[in-house]
């Protein structure tokens, strides 16, 4: 006699999938991605600002998590020292920004009594590293010299198009596809599907700002640098599931409706931006990040 066969996995059909958080991300993205844009072309000041704001903002995000309660004056305290530390970039250069970092982290030594200490004092090392990085890449130009090529909005853009698009294509995969799981034990949601769409469509998206601005250069460096990128911006996204299960949130914010919060948004873009700083910076005889990341 036969055995009984196994049972076959059921299929959702691709009308029963959720998407009942497309509206909000669609309307919350098009919000970030206009300012972002628009700050970035700018440059200068304002861009620093807007850097100082948002990863202040993680930071106040990651001293909730870590803590497990609300922010302390000592913890306001910190994220006014990391935002201050990037709105003097432009004038002060990159040691403003690390004298801050540093700053912050003596302010948690001398003042900060709520444990565990060495996550905060880790989030506020990552985040001033963080900062350090994204306006290293982008620089103090700023849109006053239009007639001048402007190597860190260039490279700022096709860092901005791999990590967006990265995310774009795995929400659409990952949905419309499904499959297996990723990483379960660490992000339920993630699919092999959705990681291979993020990766096609914000490989070739970085590709196509890179014929365009890096024109001189050889098409498959860019072809490289944006398959990596957005592979470090998935790992991005990975280890910061890891850390909400680690202290057992799923979202580290609602401040962004259909996103959650700054964390759970600029993941991507912390490791992505990691990882081009470090290309631009060893990159020999480059005389600027931006111009070590796009010329070769």
């Amino acid at each position: 006699m036969n055995e009984p066969a196994e049972p076959r996995p059921s299929f959702t059909p691709l009308a029963r999938r959720s998407w009942t958080d497309l509206g909000p991300r669609v309307i919350s993205g098009l919000v970030l991605v206009s300012v972002a844009l628009i700050l970035l072309y700018v440059g200068g000041y304002l861009f620093a600002a807007l850097i100082g704001a948002v990863f202040a903002g993680c930071y106040r995000e990651w001293e909730r998590m870590v803590t497990l309660k609300p922010i302390t004056k000592v913890g306001m305290v910190l994220i006014g020292i990391l935002a201050l530390s990037a709105v003097l970039y432009p004038a002060l250069g990159p040691l403003v920004t690390l004298f801050g970092a540093a700053l912050a982290i003596a302010v948690i030594m001398i003042f900060g009594r709520t444990e565990p200490r060495l996550w905060r004092i880790g989030g506020l090392a990552f985040y001033g590293i963080v900062i350090l990085m994204v306006l290293q890449i982008r620089g103090t130009s700023a849109w006053l010299l239009p007639e001048v090529f402007d190597a860190g909005l260039w490279a700022g853009l096709f860092l901005a198009a791999i990590i967006w698009m990265t995310d774009i294509g795995a929400y659409f995969a990952g949905r419309q596809v499904g499959g297996e799981k990723l990483a379960p034990d660490i992000s339920p949601s993630k699919t092999w599907s959705g990681a291979i769409g993020g990766l096609a469509v914000g490989t070739l998206s970085g590709l196509v700002v890179w014929l365009f601005v890096a024109q001189s250069s050889p098409w498959w460096v860019g072809l490289l640098l944006a398959a990596l990128t957005s592979v470090f911006g998935q790992i991005g996204d990975l280890a910061e599931s890891a850390l909400k299960r680690r202290f057992r949130i799923k979202d580290s914010g609602d401040i962004i409706p259909g996103h959650g919060g700054l964390m759970d948004r600029l993941d991507s873009l912390t490791f992505g931006a990691i990882f081009l700083f470090m290309v631009g910076t060893f990159h020999p005889g480059a005389p600027t990040v931006a111009a070590g990341i796009l010329f070769w």
